[in-house]
């Protein structure tokens, strides 16, 4: 798919012998979530330690700086920025001292209402340090009344949208998801006893952590000297998890939201065969996200699957245009078709889904010139024609292909033979709890309204690909 952007990833471990190395290790496993920036922060003798950077996990966390994060116990985040620009300031976790109590945190999720508070907190004095929302909670924090714990129930109660939440002190790991549970958040043990918090599944099993089950929404897990605590900390609100992290952003080895990534794609490919089928000689994916969903299709269909389009695994998100010339083959540096897999043949291409289009347009044209015969564009999702406010840095409704373009203008503007999406019914069916989701990017119905002055929402804006239709 290509042109979102992830959301971010945390992680928290407690009571392990140099916690900072498993805690690099565990994001890691999570760098699929956030390749803008990273960081850690230790505890030792009631020291924190602090270590970020710009760039990725092991480009960052070298071994010469997780020399300089002592202790047992650690908590650590990557980022892509969904709010606050990039640079060293906007890298979490952040630290503060409240009441002569240090504190660290880490947020996955962005908060609507962020602006608002920010504002009202301004105006009393508070001086912000960030441009990020996650901030808001520090200064929450600070304002509140009681113990620790008190005072972070009364800053969720002020505070709208989306957070799974890490934080720190300098005797215990917190845990928190929002009410309505819109991103992941997973709780493991490894042999040592020391207990683990992460954003999926699959950074527990490169510890070999011993998977204890997710973070419920609402809930408030506290890891401490004593062992685990958890309990329900939040008004309960209805479930509404984030289906795109089914579709495209967890890692399809990862246990989210109760179910295997993987299988889940894989229902999603099988009903996408049946809604829209093609005749055509083979299927092929654009890796990595959509692999699974392609698989899925092929084995509905009886179509044969071939690796059609090879990904450059080693080009990361600082990878620098210097000229237009290069600029102008970005698509080439990431992707590569394989002409002996598609020459002559009509190719089924699946991808999870299409965002602007700008990518899907030249990965066609690639595919092409590899002598495809023809080419049916088949997409695991629905037309995504709507923002998120809740955690993932999506473009503007402006530019979203599918908020601006009929079907027919959509398969002339990628130069497709056909195009077929799955039906948000269709994707709904292949969730075994079908009405616990946001499908706020697809539908429009958010179920915590934006900020009004959301200009996200807008369709005007320039014309990207030819006529405005009405939405």
């Amino acid at each position: 798919m290509g042109e979102w952007r992830e959301e971010c990833a945390v992680f928290g471990i407690f009571g392990a012998d140099r916690a900072s190395e498993l805690a690099q290790l565990g994001l890691y496993a999570l760098q699929h979530r956030g390749q803008e920036s990273c960081g850690i922060v230790s505890v030792h003798d009631g020291r924190f330690f602090v270590e970020k950077g710009i760039g990725l996990v092991a480009d960052v966390m070298t071994p010469e700086r997780l020399a300089k994060l002592p202790g047992r116990q650690a908590i650590g985040h990557n980022r892509y920025s969904t709010t606050g620009g990039l640079n060293l300031t906007n890298t979490q976790p952040l630290t503060a001292s409240i009441r002569g109590e240090e504190v660290a945190i880490a947020h996955n999720g962005n908060l609507v209402n962020a602006r608002l508070i920010r504002r009202r907190l301004e105006e009393n004095g508070s001086l912000f340090q960030t441009s990020l929302d996650t901030e808001v909670f520090l200064h929450l924090l600070a304002q509140g009344e009681g113990d620790f714990e008190q005072r972070l129930l009364a800053a969720c109660g002020e505070v709208q949208g989306a957070y799974s939440l890490v934080l720190q002190t300098d005797r215990a790991v917190y845990g928190l998801r929002d009410p309505n549970g819109w991103r992941p958040l997973v709780l493991g043990q490894l042999e040592t006893g020391a207990h683990v918090l992460a954003s999926e599944s699959c950074a527990l099993d490169l510890l070999g952590a011993r998977v204890l089950g997710e973070v419920q929404a609402g809930e408030l897990v506290r890891l401490d000297a004593k062992g685990v605590t958890r309990r329900p900390f939040l008004p309960s609100a209805p479930l509404k998890q984030c289906l795109f992290e089914h579709v495209y952003f967890s890692r399809p080895d990862s246990v989210v939201f109760g179910e295997t990534v993987d299988r889940v794609r894989r229902r999603l490919g099988r009903r996408l065969a049946d809604e829209q089928p093609a005749d055509a000689d083979v299927v092929i994916s654009v890796p990595d996200s959509s692999n699974s969903i392609a698989l899925g299709y092929a084995e509905q269909s009886g179509i044969a699957y071939e690796l059609g389009l090879i990904r450059n695994h080693y080009v990361g998100r600082t990878f620098i245009h210097p000229t237009q010339a290069v600029r102008d083959h970005s698509v080439r540096v990431k992707f590569n078709a394989v002409e002996a897999a598609l020459a002559g043949r009509r190719v089924v291409m699946v991808d999870d889904s299409i965002v602007r289009g700008t990518t899907s347009r030249k990965l066609v044209a690639l595919v092409r010139k590899a002598g495809a015969r023809e080419v049916h564009f088949r997409v695991g999702s629905p037309p995504v024609a709507f923002p998120c406010f809740y955690g993932i840095d999506t473009p503007s409704r402006a530019e979203l292909i599918g908020a601006r373009l009929d079907l027919e203008e959509i398969r002339a503007f990628l130069d497709v033979d056909s195009i077929g999406y799955l039906s948000l019914e269709g994707m709904k069916a292949c969730e075994s709890r079908p009405d616990t989701w946001c499908d706020a990017c697809w539908s429009g119905r958010y179920p915590i309204p934006p900020e009004p002055t959301a200009a996200k929402l807008s369709l005007e804006g320039p014309r990207l690909w030819g006529p405005t239709r009405s939405a």
